[in-house]
């Protein structure tokens, strides 16, 4: 009689390194694939346009004032308010620095006009050359 002399199996390992070089890369992934969208800092209801265009349609604007419904004025993405004396000088260093940069307002449906004006006589004295308008199809909320 010959019995066979089984070899004790070896319990199977997990191998963590590699676990976490996947792991790794899948993050690397998600992160690269992810799009992040800029939430505006300012909640505002734009006026409604017959000849409103889509964001992307047109020559995106290299600097954004907007008005909210009280008329504070903001530059760019700062949430802080800024005096329309301050918005002048802001205004002024950008053109320094690129004479055809575009000016793009973003103001509430509300916003006092007199706060717009403002806007637009800061953007004269600084030479800026194109002054747009946010707005939204008429219709849509």
């Amino acid at each position: 009689m010959h019995f066979a002399v089984q070899k004790r199996r070896q319990t199977p390992a997990v191998i963590i390194i590699a676990l976490i070089d996947v792991l790794i890369v899948m993050l690397i992934f998600l992160m690269a694939t992810t799009t992040f969208r800029q939430h505006p800092a300012v909640k505002l209801t734009l006026p409604e346009s017959t000849q409103a265009q889509k964001p992307g349609a047109g020559q995106d604007a290299a600097l954004l004032v907007s008005v909210d419904l009280v008329g504070d004025l903001r530059f760019g993405s700062d949430p802080k308010p800024i005096t329309p004396v301050a918005l002048g000088d802001r205004l002024k260093i950008e053109t320094l620095k690129n004479p055809d940069v575009p000016l793009a307002i973003r103001a509430d449906e509300g916003a006092p006009f007199g706060r717009i004006v403002k806007v637009m006589d800061a953007a004269q004295q600084a030479n800026v050359k194109t002054v747009s308008a946010y707005t939204r199809k008429a219709g849509q909320p």
